[in-house]
């Protein structure tokens, strides 16, 4: 009898473990590091060198020490700033490819101890560092290791001197959550007076594999971030845009090549677990720029960056550029607020919560993986089902009607990401509706459709590698956000305002003040002569909100400008005032290929602007450029030369500027794309004139 009864309360126990066993992991799985770094969510960068003062995009290394002079720098108010901007951290430019280094490095002169702020004995590092633990943020480095002030860059011996700066920024700062290396490697640069380009294979010259173990052992629990090399811990998403992939896997392959599919979308089948995270600037560009002051991102378009990096699966790392004076801007501080406010507000009330949850297959019909943990807003408890079963609907019954526009679900990381499909249905007048669907899922997916008003809502998984471990869902009312319209110019001076709704209302102004209701009503293109500059918000009679305000500034109409270099009528898109429309010039061209414009007249010309052709395949985006004028087309002077820097990464448009010069023509010169080839396109040209 006692023997009967202790097998059966063997095979009893056996069971029960069986019904309590957690699902085994699908594939690879992030460390510890990397799930506490994906649940930051957002965090900023900030972006602050000596070419903030000479408005350049990248410094070339041979800028004087002595302009740098913030002289109302205050790292508290980047924290503050950030920290109302909703991050989680900030990552400091500590040296940018200029070579010019935010702290008292021992290893260079090129750095703040040889400039005026501070008397030469400032540490802005420092003073971040200190600002960081007072509010609660945690501090990243960005090292860049490309250095146009080194002369030793190109040699053996720049890798000692990398890791000796290296070393003194991770052990002198306290904890670093994440170090950064930018990809931008090799060119033209001072180099110590050498004044020369000089070239490296990223693959091998940096010795990444030896210089992450001495990070490591410096820093324990930081994330390593890498473009320029061997897999590093986070991966870059392929753009500057603030976008990852719809669809998005944390996996990657350690090794290979890493194309542009492979950055944005991830490998499905990779062998190490290597998330996504999306870099953007608050502005255009990444470093300060006072021509950008009314650039600034708006609510909508910030909103949008969120819900297409975090909302996919990825982190987003926001840019707040530094201004000369040392403090990020008003405008970008503003922007920054708003968007945490309405992040907070979208996702204030989770609608799932407290309702009853219903699964088509519970693992074996435990509580411990039942359909209720997915509204019970705990992340370290999930639904599960059967390991056989791979495709299964969730119901989470309302109890009314209910309007929403928002769906967020998150997998249960820990074991690996596993779902390749699902779709969302609402229950509305007795039936069931399909209002989303969408394919990966992993640490955070969110969905955004038009308001729909239901009583139940259903996910269903179609596809999963791996029975699927839901770990929470939340349903929400996001408010509306009224998008700003966008303004462009033709050539022949009509000023066309193009709204991002049908529904909204659109008012202008061409006289430097803010538009309202009571100014003038846009209803078609109109003429303008000069330069003028315009201002306009959308609308919407019915909530009474407004947009963002829309700025553009325009120089002089191109009405009479003719292109001569070519006789193909698709030329004159560079001259249309259209961002979508472009041209290239003719395959055989070769390098350096020209483009002249006939002005129609004298005009005292001091810069020019170049927009890239904005398509993703094959946009042949210029690098390298020299400008000329002249008044006769026979005789020409060149006024300009040089690079547009992170054209590459970041397509948008470049401005030269030089001395005014009169001239009645100009000859742009291409002289190099970034894909190395004959490849040349063009968006939109212009000039700045005085």
């Amino acid at each position: 009898m006692k023997r009967t009864f202790v097998l059966l309360f063997s095979v009893f126990m056996f069971v029960f473990a069986s019904a309590q066993t957690a699902p085994k992991p699908c594939g690879p799985t992030p460390s510890d590091n990397q799930l506490k770094w994906q649940e930051m969510e957002r965090y900023a960068f900030v972006h602050f060198s000596v070419n903030t003062y000479t408005d350049q995009w990248w410094g070339n290394g041979d800028e004087d020490p002595h302009i740098f002079n913030p002289t109302k720098l205050d790292c508290r108010q980047w924290v503050r700033v950030c920290k109302e901007s909703g991050m989680k951290g900030i990552i400091i430019t500590a040296k940018h490819h200029s070579g010019f280094c935010l702290w008292p490095s021992k290893y260079t002169n090129y750095s703040i101890k040889n400039c005026p702020w501070k008397n030469g004995k400032g540490d802005i590092v420092r003073e971040l560092s200190d600002a960081c633990k007072e509010y609660g943020l945690k501090l990243g480095i960005y090292l860049s290791p490309w250095d146009r002030n080194s002369p030793d860059y190109g040699k053996p011996e720049y890798i000692k001197y990398f890791r000796n700066q290296l070393t003194e920024l991770l052990t002198n700062y306290g904890d670093i959550f994440e170090i950064w290396f930018d990809g931008a490697n090799g060119g033209t640069g001072y180099y110590g007076g050498a004044r020369e380009e000089r070239k490296i294979d990223p693959k091998t010259y940096y010795d990444w594999q030896n210089t992450y173990k001495l990070i490591r052992s410096l820093q324990p629990n930081i994330i390593i971030w890498n473009d320029g090399g061997d897999r590093a811990d986070v991966r870059w998403v392929g753009t500057e845009a603030g976008n990852v992939g719809e669809t998005n896997w944390s996996t990657m392959n350690a090794k290979g090549d890493t194309p542009y599919a492979m950055l944005h979308y991830g490998v499905e089948n990779g062998d190490s677990w290597v998330p996504a995270e999306v870099n953007t600037s608050i502005r255009p560009e990444w470093f300060y720029h006072p021509s950008e002051d009314t650039k600034v991102k708006s609510l909508s378009q910030l909103m949008d960056i969120y819900y297409t990096s975090v909302g996919r699966n990825g982190t987003l790392l926001l840019n707040f550029p530094i201004d000369t004076q040392g403090l990020i801007h008003p405008s970008d501080a503003k922007a920054g607020k708003e968007f945490a406010q309405e992040v907070s507000e979208t996702f204030r009330y989770n609608l799932a919560i407290g309702k009853k949850a219903t699964a088509s297959n519970t693992r074996a019909n435990s509580k411990k993986f039942a359909a209720a943990n997915v509204i019970d807003n705990n992340k370290d408890t999930y639904w599960a089902t059967d390991d056989s079963v791979t495709r299964a609907s969730l119901t989470i019954d309302l109890g009314m009607s209910t309007t929403f526009n928002r769906f967020m679900i998150q997998e249960y990381s820990r074991l690996g990401q596993r779902v390749k499909s699902f779709t969302i249905d609402a229950f509305t007048q007795g039936k069931w509706h399909k209002i989303a669907d969408a394919t990966t899922i992993g640490y955070k997916r969110i969905l955004c459709f038009p308001s729909v008003k239901a009583s139940k809502v259903r996910i269903t998984i179609t596809d999963s590698k791996c029975c699927p471990v839901i770990s929470n869902i939340g349903i929400y009312d996001a408010p509306q956000i009224l998008t700003q319209p966008s303004i462009i110019r033709a050539k022949d001076g009509k000023v066309i305002i193009i709204p991002a709704d049908k529904e909204s209302g659109i008012y202008y102004t061409t006289d430097g003040t803010l538009p309202t209701v009571r100014s003038h009503k846009y209803t078609k293109p109109f003429n303008t002569s000069g330069k003028i500059e315009v201002k306009a918000i959308a609308y919407d009679v019915k909530s009474g909100k407004s947009s963002p305000v829309c700025t553009e500034k325009f120089d002089l109409p191109r009405t009479s400008w003719k292109i001569i270099s070519t006789t193909d009528a698709k030329a004159i898109n560079i001259l249309d005032g259209d961002p979508s429309s472009s041209w290239h010039q003719p395959k055989g061209t070769k390098l350096p290929a020209d483009i002249v414009i006939d002005l129609g007249a004298n005009l005292n010309v001091s810069g020019f602007r170049y927009l890239p052709d904005p398509t993703l395949w094959g946009p042949g985006i210029i690098n390298a450029y020299r400008f000329y004028v002249s008044t006769d087309n026979i005789n020409w002077k060149l006024v300009s030369q040089g690079e547009f820097s992170n054209i590459k990464n970041n397509p948008l448009r470049q401005t030269k500027t030089f001395a005014a010069i009169n001239a009645r023509y100009v000859k742009f010169q291409a002289v190099k794309n970034i894909e190395n080839n004959d490849n040349i396109g063009y968006a939109e040209f212009d000039l700045i004139t005085q």
